[in-house]
């Protein structure tokens, strides 16, 4: 019976040390790297898409200490090293198609009838002066933005194998890329709600 306890006891004891706690590691850095230079190459007058990829950070010299590291029992935090590929054929298609249309909407932008909200995404602001015809065309251009946009999105979780669920987060800062790459005198929606001319 002592012998049972014992050993059960040692077992426990070996389980609590041993244990590892991971944590996903979500490269925003990285990710807002790929997004400033998408949203440049989307609103830049070149006709090229290049192929890119934004490295990880390299790793910084190794010391006794790191070696010592690899031996450590007890709780471990894991952090995988994150290359955000943005040069997928599906990105790059869904780039191309967002960087022909960018000088259809650039018009609506400069006169104030559709703006990028919070979310990454366009959205119509002030289409009141807009005739028939212009009014329809923004309409189709928003939705047709607004689908690549979010296939944009949902590409790069998938390329990088960050989850669905980090969908949001990209779509978050990608606003922030979209939003700080506007012009001035073009609508853009505070992370509070609220819209403002840049």
């Amino acid at each position: 019976m002592r012998t049972v306890i014992k050993v059960s006891g040692i077992f426990v004891v070996f389980l609590i040390v041993s244990c590892v706690t991971v944590n996903i590691y979500f490269p925003a850095a990285e990710v807002q790297k790929a997004a400033d230079s998408i949203v440049e190459d989307v609103r830049t007058k070149a006709n090229d898409v290049q192929k890119e990829t934004v490295p990880a950070p390299a790793p910084g010299p190794s010391s006794r200490l790191d070696l010592l590291k690899q031996f450590r029992f007890g709780p471990v935090n894991a952090h995988a090293a994150v290359n955000i590929d943005v040069s997928t054929p599906a990105i790059r298609g869904i780039r191309d198609s967002m960087k022909n249309r960018f000088f259809q909407l650039k018009p609506f932008y400069d006169k104030g009838a559709i703006g990028e909200n919070n979310k990454g995404l366009v959205e119509a602001r002030n289409i009141a002066g807009l005739n028939l015809q212009e009014r329809s065309q923004v309409n189709k251009l928003i939705e047709q933005e607004n689908k690549d946009r979010t296939a944009l999105y949902q590409e790069i979780a998938t390329a990088n194998k960050l989850g669905s669920e980090t969908v949001p987060q990209i779509a978050t800062i990608f606003a922030n890329s979209w939003r700080g790459k506007s012009q001035p005198g073009w609508w853009v929606q505070g992370d509070n709600g609220v819209w403002a001319k840049k």
